[in-house]
């Protein structure tokens, strides 16, 4: 029941020693394979039916408003994640492929490329993580947290600006500065693997709840979704540039 995160130490103490089954590393690895399998099987999907000509516009939006509701319900409600990270892994699955299948109808070769970086990128930090060349001190998780963060306002401000025609300067640019925007993007999105891969292990240290292997795995997940979406955006604007 020991851990340095105090995050976990507060949430041990609140459900922790109600789990009949701990959470296990091995488990939330296992859950964390099982639902990317679910995601590329559902972005399968839906790149198969923009190949045979159908207009996907209509899964790509639902999968996305979908998602962002039921990763909202699994982040409040952590107990939910058994039951709803794989709904969200079909619905993310869903928009991935269709988003996938209208970049790669415009720049060719592009998906491969951001699939290949994000494996790279993922396997790149895992080993950094296990090997502790990268170390999650507070200061650390507090740093990604707090950028992570400022992304999202950026994100959420640029969205609400559209409405009324307002553009936010640079970020949707290929420009020079648009594209350092991205690779900034990119970094914050690559560390948040390291916040999640600090949470497994520590998680499956502190005997977490058996229902935090698939909310590990979700987090994982959402993680994974958004790095290579932002790695599609950065290649699609060095292509434009």
């Amino acid at each position: 029941m020991r851990t340095s995160n105090p995050a976990l130490k507060a949430f041990t103490k609140r459900e922790g020693s109600y789990a009949s089954k701990p959470m296990t590393l091995m488990g939330a690895i296992n859950k964390s394979f099982l639902l990317l399998f679910i995601l590329m099987t559902a972005a399968g999907a839906a790149w198969y039916y923009s190949a045979q000509g159908q207009d996907v516009t209509a899964i790509m939006i639902g999968g996305a408003i979908g998602g962002f509701i039921v990763a909202l319900i699994v982040s409040f409600v952590p107990k939910t994640a058994p039951v709803l990270a794989p709904v969200y892994a079909v619905l993310e699955g869903m928009f991935v492929g269709g988003i996938s299948a209208y970049y790669a109808s415009l720049y060719e070769g592009i998906v491969m490329q951001a699939v290949l970086l994000t494996a790279s990128v993922f396997l790149a930090l895992l080993l950094a993580y296990r090997s502790r060349l990268i170390k999650v001190t507070r200061n650390f998780r507090l740093g990604v947290i707090a950028a992570t963060g400022g992304i999202m306002i950026m994100y959420l401000l640029s969205f609400v600006l559209g409405f009324f025609g307002v553009t936010v300067p640079f970020l949707h640019d290929a420009s020079p500065v648009g594209i350092l925007i991205s690779v900034a993007i990119v970094i914050v999105a690559a560390l948040n693997l390291v916040l999640d891969f600090d949470f497994i292990e520590n998680g499956s240290k502190a005997g977490l709840p058996k229902h935090m292997e698939w909310y590990a795995g979700f987090a994982l997940l959402v993680t994974l979704v958004w790095l290579y979406l932002e790695i599609l955006r950065l290649l699609a604007k060095l292509r434009r540039n």
